[in-house]
C-alpha cells in the first residue's frame, strides 16, 4: 500500500516487538489518525506468539558480548524474519484486516547487543545496537513496507538509542493539568515523566534498572529450566525480602547514574545473577525471588525521587509491560508511593503487553512521514532525528 498523501489521513500499522526477555513476539495492529506527536492511536488487535523453549535458547545463546557466532546470528537473523513475517500476518487476520490496507510495519527486532557507551577506534569514537529480523523477509512475504533499526539512527545523532518510548508515552498521557509518569516493567524498566502541561521537548525518560529479566532469570534457575517467569509473582511471594542482599543489590552504579542512561539486559543478565548467588549461597530460592522482586520497585522508586520529583509534582504512575500483571511490584510500587494512583495502561485502552508493539507502530507511521520521533532529552542525541530504515513493500511508490 502507498503511503496516503494526506499525513492526516486515517491510516493502519502494525508493530512488532521482541524484547530483552526473548520470551516471544507481541504484535499491535493499530488505527492513527492527525500528525505528528499529536496523532490518536486506537489499538485494533492484539497478540503474542511464544517462542518454542528451542528458539528462545538459541536466542539466548547469541546475546550478549562473547556469544554467539557469525553463521549462527546470520541464520538466526533470517529466521527471525520469517517468524515477524508470521506475526504480521497472523495480526492482520485477527483484526480482520487485509494486508494491502496496511501502510506500514514497524519492526524493533530482536536484540542481541547493545553498547550505547562510546569505546575510541582509530579516529572515530563509537557506539552500537543489533537486532536481528530481517526487514526484507518481512516485505517479501508480506508485501507490506517495513521500518526498522529505529535505535541506530539516535545513536548516530550522540544518543543511546533508548529509551525509545517516551515518544508514544506523550502521545498516550500528556495532558494541560496533572503530571504523570509512564512505567514501563519490560526485561529492563524505563520510566517517562510527563510534567503538566509540558511539550514534548520538556519531558525525562531512561531506563531505571532491571525490570522482569532478573526475575525472569532467577525463575529459570530455581525452576531447573521449567519456569521462564515467575506466575503471578508466586514464587516470590512465598519469600522474605533479605536486607543483606537487598542492600547489596543497591549498590549497583547503574542506579545513581545521572540520566540519559540505558541498561542492556547483560547489565542485569546472568552473570550478574551467578555473582549474587555465589555471594549468598544460604538463601532460600524464595527469598531470593522476594529480594529481587523488592529490588526492582527500589530501583524504580530511587529514580523517581533522585531525578523526576525535583521538576514537578506527580499525581499518577501508569504501569505497562509484563511486570504490570506481578502483584508483588504493582503493591510494592503502591506502598512505595502511597499518595500516588497507580494504575495499568489497560485502563487507558492499552494493554500492558502490547504497548511496546503499539509504540513500534506509530514510530513506523513517524518516518513514512518524515516526523522525527526520538526525544533528545530521553536518548542524549544532539538533535532530533527520523528513526529507522524504510524496506519498501509493494506499490511503496505508487501514487494514490
Amino acid at each position: 500500500m502507498a503511503l496516503p498523501e494526506n499525513p492526516s489521513a486515517e491510516r493502519l500499522a502494525v508493530g512488532l516487538m521482541s524484547g530483552t526477555s526473548a520470551d516471544g513476539i507481541d504484535a499491535a495492529l493499530v488505527r492513527i489518525e492527525g500528525a505528528g506527536a499529536e496523532v490518536s492511536v486506537t489499538l485494533l488487535a492484539s497478540d503474542t506468539l511464544r517462542y518454542t523453549p528451542s528458539v528462545r535458547q538459541r536466542l539466548q545463546g547469541c546475546m550478549g558480548p562473547e556469544a554467539g557466532n557469525v553463521r549462527e546470528m546470520t541464520l538466526l537473523d533470517a529466521y527471525m524474519g520469517e517468524l515477524f513475517a508470521h506475526a504480521v500476518m497472523h495480526i492482520c487476520k485477527k483484526g480482520s484486516v487485509d494486508p494491502q490496507a496496511i501502510s506500514a510495519v514497524g519492526s524493533h527486532g530482536q536484540t542481541l547487543f547493545h553498547h550505547p557507551e562510546s569505546i575510541q577506534y582509530p579516529g572515530f569514537s563509537v557506539s552500537s545496537t543489533l537486532q536481528i529480523g530481517s526487514p526484507a523477509i518481512i516485505a517479501q512475504r508480506t508485501g507490506i513496507t517495513v521500518v526498522s533499526g529505529f535505535r541506530r539512527r539516535d545513536m548516530a545523532a550522540g544518543g543511546q538509542g533508548a529509551p525509545l518510548a517516551p515518544y508514544l508515552d506523550y502521545i498516550l498521557y500528556h495532558h494541560r493539568s496533572r503530571s504523570r509518569i509512564a512505567l514501563n516493567i519490560g526485561g529492563i524498566a524505563n520510566i517517562t515523566a510527563l510534567p503538566a502541561g509540558a511539550g514534548p521537548g520538556e519531558i525525562m525518560a531512561f531506563d531505571t534498572g532491571p525490570g522482569n529479566a532478573l526475575l525472569d532469570l532467577a525463575a529459570y534457575h530455581f525452576s531447573g529450566g521449567k519456569k521462564t517467569y515467575d506466575v503471578d509473582g508466586a514464587m516470590a511471594l512465598g519469600g522474605r525480602v533479605q536486607a543483606p542482599l537487598l542492600q547489596a543489590l543497591e549498590e549497583h552504579p547503574f542506579l545513581r547514574k545521572a540520566p540519559p542512561k540505558s541498561a542492556d539486559k547483560d547489565e542485569f543478565g546472568p552473570l550478574f545473577l551467578d555473582g549474587i548467588l555465589a555471594r549468598f549461597p544460604s538463601l532460600a530460592s524464595p527469598d531470593v525471588m522476594a529480594t529481587i522482586a523488592a529490588f526492582t520497585v527500589r530501583s524504580v522508586a530511587t529514580a523517581i525521587l533522585e531525578f523526576c520529583v525535583q521538576r514537578a509534582r506527580y499525581e499518577e504512575i501508569i504501569v505497562s509491560g509484563g511486570g504490570a500483571k506481578n502483584p508483588l511490584l504493582m503493591e510494592g510500587l503502591q506502598e512505595a508511593f502511597p499518595k500516588l494512583t497507580i494504575s495499568a495502561s489497560d485502563d487507558y485502552g492499552i494493554p500492558s503487553g502490547a504497548k511496546e508493539a503499539v509504540l513500534m507502530a506509530v514510530l513506523a507511521d513517524a518516518t513514512l512521514h518524515g516526523w522525527p520521533s526520538n526525544v533528545p532529552a530521553a536518548t542524549g542525541a544532539n538533535a532530533s532525528v527520523i528513526l529507522g530504515d524504510i524496506t519498501p513493500g509493494a506499490g511503496f511508490f505508487e501514487k494514490e
